[in-house]
This record gives structure tokens, sequence and C-alpha cells, in this order.
């Protein structure tokens, strides 16, 4: 498996008389230039000369790629492979002078040859659902792992070290979807390495930004309407963070549009547990640069809220007392009603961890500041959930959080809270009646349907003999 471009068989090899790089840099001379780099003097081979063909020689000899799976593979050959891609990495850490053109492109496409590479299959769960909440356990360590880090390494001194302009042509559109592309390998290690590589090159290349973020956008799409399933999106979302918080205010219409059309939709995952964090970084950023998209986020979660995902619940809920706090106090109107109605709902969840989570909720100071602007349309909600949690649910810790909560909210309002208690009993009681009505009615339908058909003859078929 791999890009195969030279075998270490047929890959030059150094003279044993080596000239060390610490020799080659304490020389005053200029960087490599062409007619150092073609002609030796009086018949010798200059130092720089033999110093370039010795970086060349290990550069060509990283070109193969060992998969570390293969039983014929010499490990000896890839412990010498590991110590030449050493010393290029240490040729470019040292060098306090450019590199020279000539080396970039045999480097670049070493570092292309070692990195895209087909991504095996995935090896843990078969189905989103199946997924480990803790990202540790979704890893599946890749074992090319000891040469890949050492060139990403040298990639990312690339890109630090080496004008934008002048790696234009080997940095290309291509190669930034390849690198894109590696954000779906199960290596944990591997995508902290890729997170700074792209990011650098996000940071440096700033033609490239708006080709960036739209590949970035398309994996996105692509994961919340197709796979559901990627194992670098809270890296990219990591990426996203800081992009967002560089945003100048006020957001440009495009930037909206990203939030709504897909970070929100990013909610509605099975696998948002592993990215949830830094989803929730990004959305409070543009809430934070903007706070009149608050009413817009908080519809757009409870627009994906889960049904019978109760983790999912618990994480959502947390996001939406994140995003009360930041909102302004002239939101709060429009929005009690509908957040408080689905926090009832929850703390009306049988499952204990859900209800405790909504229960919580209302320690928040921001959240009671919204809701009391609001209390005439919430209370009538939250005191009938109240009640119905009091008379039925089956965990006791829920119940007695209940009592603190109702508590809390009769010292809000007594007058109001009893008012709406006894409107409650009134609804139940019409209902009760209501009910006991509709019973009657239906006994005098079925009395009627019986006596009709014990009044009415029977009816006989006469079959002729003819």
């Amino acid at each position: 498996m791999g890009i195969q471009r030279d075998s270490p068989k047929n890959s030059p090899i150094a003279s044993p008389n080596k000239i060390t790089l610490r020799h080659l840099f304490d020389l005053d001379s200029k960087p490599y230039i062409a007619s150092n780099l073609s002609s030796p003097s009086n018949g010798r081979q200059s130092p720089i000369n033999s110093e370039y063909d010795e970086i060349l020689s290990a550069i060509s000899y990283c070109n193969f790629v060992f998969t570390f799976t293969d039983p014929l593979e010499s490990p000896s050959q890839q412990d010498l492979k590991r110590l030449k891609l050493i010393q290029v990495l240490s040729m470019i850490k040292s060098s306090k002078k450019p590199l020279h053109e000539q080396l970039l492109s045999p480097l670049m496409s070493m570092v292309s040859a070692n990195l895209f590479r087909p991504l095996p299959p995935p090896s843990n769960a078969s189905t989103v659902s199946d997924l480990p909440d803790d990202e540790e356990l979704l890893s599946a360590y890749t074992p090319v792992w000891p040469h890949l880090q050492i060139v990403y390494d040298i990639l990312l001194r690339l890109v630090l070290n080496v004008d934008p302009k002048t790696l234009k042509d080997d940095i290309d559109h291509h190669f930034i979807l390849n690198l894109l592309f590696l954000f779906q390998s199960e290596d944990l290690r591997e995508r902290e390495s890729l997170k700074n590589v792209f990011h650098r090159v996000y940071s440096r290349f700033t033609f490239y930004r708006s080709f960036m973020r739209k590949a970035m956008n398309d994996v996105f799409l692509h994961h919340v309407f197709e796979t559901e399933r990627h194992c670098g999106i809270g890296e990219l979302l990591e990426i996203w963070g800081s992009i967002i918080n560089g945003f100048a205010v006020p957001l440009k219409e495009e930037h909206k549009l990203f939030l709504i059309r897909v970070l929100l939709p990013l909610h509605k995952t099975k696998s948002l547990h592993l990215y949830h964090r830094q989803l929730t970084y990004c959305v409070s950023q543009f809430v934070q640069k903007e706070p009149a998209l608050g009413g817009v986020v908080a519809r757009g979660i409870l627009r994906y809220w889960p049904v019978t995902n109760c983790h999912k619940q618990v994480l959502l809920i947390g996001e939406l007392e994140e995003l009360v706090e930041n909102l302004e106090p002239d939101q709060y109107r429009n929005l009690a009603l509908p957040l408080c109605t689905h926090i009832t709902r929850c703390l009306n969840s049988s499952n204990s961890q859900v209800a405790e989570r909504a229960l919580y909720v209302w320690n928040n100071e921001q959240f009671v500041k919204m809701a009391s602007a609001a209390i005439e349309e919430v209370f009538p909600v939250v005191v009938e959930g109240m009640e119905k949690n009091l008379k039925l649910h089956w965990s006791k810790s829920v119940k007695q959080l209940t009592e603190n909560v109702k508590a809390m909210l009769e010292e809000m309002d007594p007058t109001l809270y009893n008012r709406c208690l006894q409107e409650m009993e009134h609804r139940q009681s019409q209902a009760v009646q209501e009910e006991i009505k509709r019973k009657h009615n239906w006994d005098r339908i079925e009395m009627a349907a019986k006596q009709r058909h014990f009044l009415q003859p029977p009816k006989h078929i006469c079959v002729s003999s003819h």
C-alpha cells in the first residue's frame, strides 16, 4: 500500500566520507546556487555539492513507502528511512538561509508520496449508533506513524519557513483536498498533526482561504446529509473556531449563512457527542460577536432536538443554558416560552439524567431572568410540568429536585403560581367531565344499536329448487 517511487536497494547512498550538516552551515558561503550544484573545482567535489547530493539521496530514499504490515519488509530499512527523515528535518530546522528551489520540489514530492495514501476501512463500529463516547476508544493507530510523524513535521516546517508564493505550485488546490481527505484517518495523532498543518496553511496562504472554507463546508454537509461518519469533524471545527474568532463585526452575510446552513445542521447527527464541545464553541462565537443571532441559534437547536437520544438531549440542554447567558435582554420575551416549554418537556422525561439536567437549568440566574420576562406565558406550562413530576415521576431524586424548583417558583410569584395551579386543576376537572360525557354518549349509542338489532325482524333467504 502507498506510493512507491524508489526502492531502498536502488536509492542513492551517500559516500562513507560524509560532510556533516553542522560543517555545511558553519561555512560562510552563499546558499545553494546553480554553479555550485553543477561544477566541482580543481577536480574535487565541493562540500556544498557533496552535502546537496547527500540531502537529495536522503529525500530520494524516503520516497519509498513502507507499510509496516508486509513481512517481506526489512526492519533495518524501515529504521534507515526514519533516520534519513530525521536528517532531512534537521536540515530544514537548522537552515538559517532560505532553501533552494531545487530542493523544494523533491521535498514536496516526498511528502506527497508518504502522506497521500488510501485509508483503511473503519475498524471500529459498523454503525454510527455504536460509536463510543470516548474519542480515544474510536482511535485506531496506524502502524506507519513512526514515519508519518516526521513527514508531518517536515511539511509543517516548510509551510512555516518558506514563502507561500514559492510553494504555491506545490501546495495547490489538489494538495489541499488531499490533506482534507486525510482527516478521515482514525489515528488521533495524525489528525492532530493535520490540524496544525491545515491551520498554518490557512493562516499563511491567504489566497487559498475562500477555497479552504468552502472545502471544509463540503465535508461538513457530506457528513450531515450523506455518511454521518467522519473521524475529523472535531478537528475541522477547532480550525473553524479560530477562523470565526477572527471574523470582523458586523458579520458578513456569507458567514451568517455558514452558521445557519452548516453549523446548526451538525446538531442533528448521531455522532454529535464526538464533536459537540467544538461545535458549541463555534456557535457561541457567532452569538458573542452578534447577539441578535441568538434567536436564530436557539430555534435552530430546537428544530433538530432529538426525540429518543437521551445523551444528545443532555448535551443540547447544556448548550441552550450557555446560549441564554449570551442573549440580550430584549430577546428574552420572544424566546422564553419556546425554551421553557422544551425544558419542561425534558424535566418530565422518564430518563432521570435528562430530567435532572433540565431541572438544574433553573439554578441559572440568566435563565430565571428570561423566564421572568414572560412569566404570564411561561408559568402555566412550567407549573403543569412540576405537578406532573411530583405525582408521576418514578425517580426520588427527580422528585426532590422538582420540590426545590417548585419552592423557588412559588417565591417568584406566589399569586400567579396558585392561579396557574387552580387553572390546571380546573382543566383537569374539565377533562375528566369530558371523558365521562364521551363515555356516556358511547354507551347510549351502543344501547340504541342493540335495541335496533333486537327489534329488527330476522331476514330469511329463500332458495328456489327450480
